[in-house]
């Protein structure tokens, strides 16, 4: 399937997800979606910010947030991890959401007014083509989406390109054991679903490194299916 197809593939499915919120959709009791946030993050959230949540972890726990700090979530769907990152970065700091959708974009500024979150915009955009200048936030995170990108390698260099010198990465994705092949993944589950689009461990690595990061690391979280994993993301870019 072409690139093009498969983006929009991926935007239907996360269409579907903001018009009609439920649970995850599709989602697997502890493998992907909403219950992989604690009762309290669950609570402080409106109740669509919750049900829209598709990802395989929560990438706000994986990283340290500071007060003032900038946030940028790529693929922020329904703004849970926006919202979040928000509260932790305090009224000094910001958080942006990065989406596709226009009806996934709709639903996260209403979450956002639900929960009075003013230290917050949500942009229109691909996370292969960040609409951000050089150099302007301090923490990139992301919530199962890099795997659904066509072109991953042009999503790293963005996240490097978008963050201050210093800056930090922390993604939950998917990732794949190094001896399985991409047809393999492909036979584990759609690329819709998250499953066939996944990099490897060492893919994942080496594109990080590629990019220009260092103290590069996965670890793998739970399994989500036969070889393939959810898996906690983090990096650094150099602050010289």
């Amino acid at each position: 399937m072409a690139d093009v197809e498969l983006r929009e593939e991926v935007r239907q499915r996360y269409e579907r997800a903001a018009i009609v919120p439920c649970c995850g959709q599709g989602e697997r009791e502890g493998v992907f979606g909403s219950s992989l946030y604690g009762e309290q993050e669950r609570a402080a959230m409106a109740e669509d910010a919750v049900l829209s949540s598709l990802g395989c972890g929560n990438p706000t726990a994986v990283v340290e947030l500071r007060p003032g700090e900038t946030v940028l979530d790529l693929g922020s769907g329904g703004g849970l991890d926006v919202l979040l990152s928000a509260r932790r970065v305090g009224p000094s700091g910001f958080a942006y959401g990065l989406d596709m959708t226009d009806e996934m974009l709709e639903l996260a500024r209403a979450n956002a007014a639900k929960a009075g979150a003013t230290n917050v915009a949500f942009l229109k955009g691909t996370i292969e083509e960040v609409p951000l200048g050089d150099a302007t936030v301090d923490v990139v995170i992301s919530n199962c989406v890099i795997n659904l990108s066509t072109d991953k390698d042009a999503v790293l260099r963005e996240m490097y390109r978008v963050l201050r010198p210093g800056g930090r990465v922390g993604v939950s994705d998917v990732v794949a054991d190094d001896d399985l092949s991409p047809a393999q993944r492909a036979e584990r589950g759609s690329f819709v679903d998250c499953i066939a689009g996944a990099l490897s461990r060492s893919e994942y690595l080496n594109g990080l490194v590629a990019a220009g990061f260092s103290q590069a690391e996965v670890h793998v979280t739970h399994e989500v299916a036969p070889g393939m994993h959810a898996a906690i993301v983090r990096a650094v870019k150099p602050s010289g």
